[in-house]
């Protein structure tokens, strides 16, 4: 079978997915935009930068012609790439696979893939709670019934990626279950006790001392200073613990300061590449996702439960429901709350998770498991999944 996938930029947590994909399937994946080390500045990194692992080998794929006056990923009409559709009829696909909406590109290409009569299957982690004005919630309510439908498939990546669809009536038999995933494999052979040691050693931390992690962008919608105030009142119990920062961005500065008017030691990384953050992860004791309903997932937390790390996720964050609501690999608070975060990370370390069922939870989300979704999405919409040869 030919699958073609439009997808916005080459992402670090797709390449793994493109790849098992095209071992499986005649592959084709269409990039809208060929981003740089300043659309990830403009993303709130706050530094221009290359991701250091190889983002686009072992899956076939072409750079559309981005016309956009003004290209990027910011906004609706950045990635504007019209000639999508003599693409998907050189490749003659029996399916598109659109991973969101977003983007004029890829209202361009689902046009394209309809009046072409190729099914269109869409794969994203919206959730209801993502903060939005009154007055959008009424016109999604009365046209997502509707326009959601012009999906043949959708593929929901957790709990409230399902409860999305469903509250906007999508058929129930053309839903899939596709987690949201990383590179497990990848991740764990990385993140070894020597890692550890010697990160923890380069940095200064003693044996007694607990690490938090907080990983990615220092934004206002990660709530990094809530990490602060719930570090400084463990500190207020007698617990040894230390914040480590591996991200940067425009509060990165707002954070040392508090840190220090707390009397709370932080050890800032700045912009940590993918391949450090194995280690970033081994050092740590537990990460800390603070974030509020406009992260709608949060994959840190599925790179920490790889490398072996409990975590502690705000119950606001996309990922909550499936990762760390029923305490086995973590815990969940309430978003704002610096309190329920410090009560959570004490009970977290108190208590920790065993190493079993960490595991048998972050092997739920794999890219097995994701690929294993988009097949059978594929299988209801047209036929068999063939083999590639």
């Amino acid at each position: 079978m030919r699958l073609a996938i439009l997808a916005s930029h080459p992402i670090q947590y797709q390449a793994p997915l493109f790849r098992e994909l095209a071992r499986l399937v005649d592959l084709e994946v269409y990039f809208c935009h060929r981003s740089n080390g300043g659309d990830q500045a403009d993303a709130g990194f706050g530094i221009p930068f290359d991701w250091d692992i190889d983002l686009l080998s072992g899956y076939p794929h072409t750079f559309l012609n981005n016309v956009s006056r003004q290209p990027g990923l910011s906004n609706f009409s950045g990635c504007d790439t019209p000639t999508i559709g003599n693409n998907l009829t050189k490749f003659a696909p029996e399916a598109l696979l659109v991973l969101g909406w977003h983007l004029k590109s890829f209202w361009q290409g689902i046009w394209a893939a309809k009046s072409r009569g190729i099914p269109v299957m869409v794969r994203g982690d919206s959730q209801l709670e993502t903060p939005r004005s009154l007055m959008k919630r009424v016109g999604k309510s009365l046209t997502y019934p509707i326009g959601l439908r012009f999906f043949d498939a959708a593929l929901y990546v957790g709990e409230r990626s399902r409860r999305y669809w469903e509250h906007y009536h999508y058929p129930q038999d053309r839903l899939f279950s596709s987690p949201h995933c990383v590179d497990n494999r990848w991740f764990a052979q990385r993140a070894t006790h020597s890692a550890r040691m010697e990160l923890r050693s380069r940095l200064g931390i003693t044996d007694t001392e607990k690490v938090l992690l907080f990983a990615g962008k220092l934004i206002a919608r990660k709530r990094p200073i809530d990490l602060v105030s719930a570090t400084a009142k463990l500190h207020a119990n007698g617990r040894q613990v230390i914040i480590l920062v591996a991200g940067s961005g425009p509060l990165e500065s707002e954070m040392s300061r508090a840190a220090c008017s707390a009397n709370v030691r932080i050890i800032q990384l700045g912009f940590t590449n993918q391949t450090a953050m194995p280690a970033a992860y081994s050092a740590c004791d537990v990460l800390v996702l603070p974030s509020d309903a406009s992260e709608t997932w949060g994959l840190v937390a599925n790179e920490a439960l790889a490398c072996g790390r409990p975590i502690v996720v705000s119950s606001a964050c996309g990922c909550a429901p499936d990762l760390a609501a029923d305490n086995r690999a973590g815990r969940t608070f309430s978003v704002g709350n610096p309190l329920a975060l410090a009560d959570a990370v004490a009970g977290v370390l108190d208590h920790p998770p065993t190493q079993q069922n960490i595991a048998d939870k972050i092997a739920q989300y794999s890219i097995e498991n994701a690929v294993t979704g988009i097949k059978q999405a594929l299988d209801n919409i047209s036929s068999p999944v063939r083999i590639a040869a």
